[in-house]
Protein backbone atom coordinates (compact mmCIF):
# COMPACT_ATOMS: atom_id res chain seq x y z
CA UNK A 1 0.00 0.00 0.00
CA UNK A 2 2.42 2.62 -1.59
CA UNK A 3 -0.72 5.63 -0.16
CA UNK A 4 0.07 5.10 3.29
CA UNK A 5 2.51 7.83 4.61
CA UNK A 6 4.22 7.90 7.53
CA UNK A 7 5.64 10.34 9.60
CA UNK A 8 7.92 9.33 12.77
CA UNK A 9 7.77 10.43 16.30
CA UNK A 10 10.97 12.30 16.74
CA UNK A 11 13.36 10.87 19.69
CA UNK A 12 12.99 13.20 22.41
CA UNK A 13 9.15 12.74 22.39
CA UNK A 14 8.87 9.38 22.23
CA UNK A 15 10.96 8.32 24.96
CA UNK A 16 9.28 11.63 26.91
CA UNK A 17 5.46 9.24 25.85
CA UNK A 18 6.51 5.94 26.24
CA UNK A 19 6.09 5.30 22.55
CA UNK A 20 7.54 4.47 19.34
CA UNK A 21 6.46 5.05 15.48
CA UNK A 22 5.74 1.92 13.99
CA UNK A 23 7.56 0.80 10.90
CA UNK A 24 6.02 0.38 7.19
CA UNK A 25 5.66 -2.99 7.24
CA UNK A 26 3.83 -2.51 10.65
CA UNK A 27 1.41 -0.11 9.42
CA UNK A 28 0.23 -1.07 6.89
CA UNK A 29 -0.62 -4.63 8.37
CA UNK A 30 -2.52 -2.92 10.74
CA UNK A 31 -4.37 -0.81 8.64
CA UNK A 32 -5.22 -4.16 6.59
CA UNK A 33 -6.31 -5.70 8.83
CA UNK A 34 -8.33 -2.61 10.92
CA UNK A 35 -10.41 -1.86 7.85
CA UNK A 36 -11.17 -5.08 6.62
CA UNK A 37 -12.71 -5.91 10.12
CA UNK A 38 -14.64 -2.73 10.13
CA UNK A 39 -15.87 -3.67 6.45
CA UNK A 40 -16.28 -7.56 6.65
CA UNK A 41 -19.10 -6.91 3.44
CA UNK A 42 -16.58 -5.20 1.75
CA UNK A 43 -14.08 -7.18 -0.70
CA UNK A 44 -10.43 -5.92 -0.50
CA UNK A 45 -10.02 -5.11 -3.96
CA UNK A 46 -12.80 -2.53 -2.96
CA UNK A 47 -11.02 -1.06 -0.18
CA UNK A 48 -7.92 -0.68 -1.73
CA UNK A 49 -8.98 1.46 -4.47
CA UNK A 50 -10.77 3.72 -1.92
CA UNK A 51 -8.15 4.07 0.23
CA UNK A 52 -6.48 5.05 -3.22
CA UNK A 53 -8.66 8.16 -3.51
CA UNK A 54 -8.95 8.81 0.13
CA UNK A 55 -7.85 9.98 3.54
CA UNK A 56 -8.98 7.71 5.77
CA UNK A 57 -8.67 8.91 9.32
CA UNK A 58 -8.20 6.44 12.26
CA UNK A 59 -9.68 7.74 15.37
CA UNK A 60 -11.95 6.29 18.36
CA UNK A 61 -14.97 9.10 18.95
CA UNK A 62 -16.71 8.67 22.31
CA UNK A 63 -20.34 8.19 21.51
CA UNK A 64 -22.42 10.94 23.09
CA UNK A 65 -24.11 10.26 26.22
CA UNK A 66 -27.93 10.19 26.32
CA UNK A 67 -29.46 11.39 29.32
CA UNK A 68 -31.18 13.74 31.27
CA UNK A 69 -29.50 17.38 31.57
CA UNK A 70 -29.30 18.37 35.20
CA UNK A 71 -31.21 21.62 36.05
CA UNK A 72 -29.21 24.06 37.48
CA UNK A 73 -29.58 24.39 41.18
CA UNK A 74 -31.25 27.64 42.71
CA UNK A 75 -30.85 29.20 45.72
CA UNK A 76 -32.42 27.91 49.01
CA UNK A 77 -34.28 30.01 51.57
CA UNK A 78 -31.17 30.29 53.57
CA UNK A 79 -28.94 31.49 51.24
CA UNK A 80 -31.26 33.97 50.14
CA UNK A 81 -32.36 35.32 53.44
CA UNK A 82 -28.28 35.43 53.75
CA UNK A 83 -27.67 37.33 50.48
CA UNK A 84 -30.73 39.51 51.50
CA UNK A 85 -32.37 39.44 48.38
CA UNK A 86 -36.04 40.10 49.84
CA UNK A 87 -34.30 42.87 52.00
CA UNK A 88 -35.81 46.48 50.46
CA UNK A 89 -33.24 49.27 51.17
CA UNK A 90 -33.65 52.04 53.58
CA UNK A 91 -33.46 54.71 50.39
CA UNK A 92 -36.02 52.68 48.19
CA UNK A 93 -38.27 52.91 51.26
CA UNK A 94 -40.13 56.12 49.35
CA UNK A 95 -43.85 55.86 48.67
CA UNK A 96 -43.30 57.76 46.07
CA UNK A 97 -41.39 55.72 44.21
CA UNK A 98 -44.54 52.79 44.62
CA UNK A 99 -47.01 55.28 43.14
CA UNK A 100 -46.33 54.21 39.40
CA UNK A 101 -46.56 50.59 40.40
CA UNK A 102 -50.41 51.50 42.30
CA UNK A 103 -51.57 53.21 39.03
CA UNK A 104 -50.38 49.94 36.73
CA UNK A 105 -52.07 47.73 39.99
CA UNK A 106 -55.11 50.23 38.93
CA UNK A 107 -55.17 48.97 35.24
CA UNK A 108 -54.39 45.44 35.97
CA UNK A 109 -56.90 44.99 38.05
CA UNK A 110 -59.96 46.54 36.10
CA UNK A 111 -58.91 44.37 33.32
CA UNK A 112 -58.57 41.04 35.52
CA UNK A 113 -62.37 41.67 36.59
CA UNK A 114 -63.67 42.35 33.10
CA UNK A 115 -63.74 46.38 34.01
CA UNK A 116 -65.46 46.31 37.36
CA UNK A 117 -68.74 47.41 35.96
CA UNK A 118 -71.97 47.85 38.42
CA UNK A 119 -74.14 45.34 37.17
CA UNK A 120 -71.27 42.99 38.15
CA UNK A 121 -71.30 39.41 39.91
CA UNK A 122 -69.64 39.95 42.87
CA UNK A 123 -69.35 36.21 43.65
CA UNK A 124 -67.17 36.27 39.84
CA UNK A 125 -64.66 39.73 41.22
CA UNK A 126 -64.32 37.55 44.57
CA UNK A 127 -63.07 34.68 42.83
CA UNK A 128 -60.60 36.59 40.78
CA UNK A 129 -59.34 38.67 43.27
CA UNK A 130 -58.72 35.58 45.39
CA UNK A 131 -56.44 34.79 42.67
CA UNK A 132 -55.06 38.23 41.49
CA UNK A 133 -51.48 39.75 42.31
CA UNK A 134 -51.98 42.36 44.44
CA UNK A 135 -48.24 44.22 44.79
CA UNK A 136 -49.07 47.61 43.92
CA UNK A 137 -52.37 48.00 45.99
CA UNK A 138 -53.42 49.83 48.30
CA UNK A 139 -54.09 47.99 51.59
CA UNK A 140 -55.66 49.28 54.78
CA UNK A 141 -55.74 47.19 58.15
CA UNK A 142 -59.31 47.05 59.35
CA UNK A 143 -58.74 44.49 62.08
CA UNK A 144 -55.94 42.80 63.42
CA UNK A 145 -55.62 40.50 66.63
CA UNK A 146 -52.95 43.23 67.26
CA UNK A 147 -54.12 46.39 67.95
CA UNK A 148 -51.17 48.59 66.91
CA UNK A 149 -51.68 47.46 63.39
CA UNK A 150 -55.17 48.71 62.94
CA UNK A 151 -55.77 51.58 60.61
CA UNK A 152 -52.32 51.34 59.00
CA UNK A 153 -52.49 52.20 55.42
CA UNK A 154 -50.12 51.63 52.77
CA UNK A 155 -49.19 50.19 49.38
CA UNK A 156 -48.15 46.46 48.73
CA UNK A 157 -44.40 46.15 47.81
CA UNK A 158 -43.72 42.72 48.90
CA UNK A 159 -46.14 39.41 49.52
CA UNK A 160 -44.76 36.72 50.84
CA UNK A 161 -46.20 33.49 52.48
CA UNK A 162 -47.18 34.90 55.82
CA UNK A 163 -46.88 38.39 56.00
CA UNK A 164 -47.69 41.27 53.39
CA UNK A 165 -45.31 44.62 53.57
CA UNK A 166 -46.58 48.09 52.86
CA UNK A 167 -44.73 51.29 52.60
CA UNK A 168 -47.18 54.01 54.18
CA UNK A 169 -47.65 57.73 53.54
CA UNK A 170 -44.84 58.24 55.86
CA UNK A 171 -41.92 56.62 54.01
CA UNK A 172 -42.38 53.56 56.58
CA UNK A 173 -41.89 50.29 55.49
CA UNK A 174 -44.52 47.91 57.66
CA UNK A 175 -44.56 43.92 57.71
CA UNK A 176 -47.92 42.97 58.65
CA UNK A 177 -48.79 39.08 59.48
CA UNK A 178 -51.96 37.79 57.14
CA UNK A 179 -53.19 35.45 59.99
CA UNK A 180 -55.61 37.14 62.06
CA UNK A 181 -55.98 40.32 59.63
CA UNK A 182 -58.48 41.96 57.24
CA UNK A 183 -57.51 44.04 54.72
CA UNK A 184 -59.25 46.52 52.82
CA UNK A 185 -58.81 47.95 49.33
CA UNK A 186 -60.99 50.02 47.53
CA UNK A 187 -61.21 49.76 43.86
CA UNK A 188 -63.52 52.09 41.91
CA UNK A 189 -66.61 51.73 43.30
CA UNK A 190 -66.05 48.43 45.11
CA UNK A 191 -64.50 48.01 48.54
CA UNK A 192 -62.76 44.72 49.20
CA UNK A 193 -62.13 43.22 52.05
CA UNK A 194 -59.31 40.03 52.23
CA UNK A 195 -59.06 37.66 54.89
CA UNK A 196 -55.25 37.64 55.74
CA UNK A 197 -56.09 33.37 56.45
CA UNK A 198 -57.34 32.99 52.86
CA UNK A 199 -53.86 34.86 51.93
CA UNK A 200 -51.27 32.36 53.63
CA UNK A 201 -50.50 31.47 50.39
CA UNK A 202 -47.32 32.78 47.78
CA UNK A 203 -49.19 34.58 45.20
CA UNK A 204 -48.46 32.03 41.73
CA UNK A 205 -49.70 29.06 44.80
CA UNK A 206 -52.96 31.12 44.96
CA UNK A 207 -53.04 31.52 41.24
CA UNK A 208 -54.06 27.96 40.88
CA UNK A 209 -55.99 26.98 43.90
CA UNK A 210 -59.48 26.55 44.21
CA UNK A 211 -61.40 28.53 46.57
CA UNK A 212 -64.66 28.32 48.20
CA UNK A 213 -67.10 31.05 48.24
CA UNK A 214 -68.07 32.88 51.50
CA UNK A 215 -68.44 36.81 51.90
CA UNK A 216 -65.64 38.43 51.28
CA UNK A 217 -66.57 41.52 49.65
CA UNK A 218 -68.74 44.34 50.32
CA UNK A 219 -70.55 46.55 47.25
Amino acid sequence: MEHVVQSRIPTKQSALLGVESSNQTKAEAFTKTFLKNSLPKMKEAVIEDMMAHKAVVLEFKRPKKVGKKKKAKGLNAKERRQLKIFQLKSEHQKYELFLPLHELWKRYIVDKCNGLKPESNPQMIQQKLLKADFHGAVLTVVKSKCPSYVGLTGILVQEMKRIFKIITKEDKLKVIPKRNSVFSVEIKDFVTHIYGSKFELRSSERSAKKFKVKGTIDL
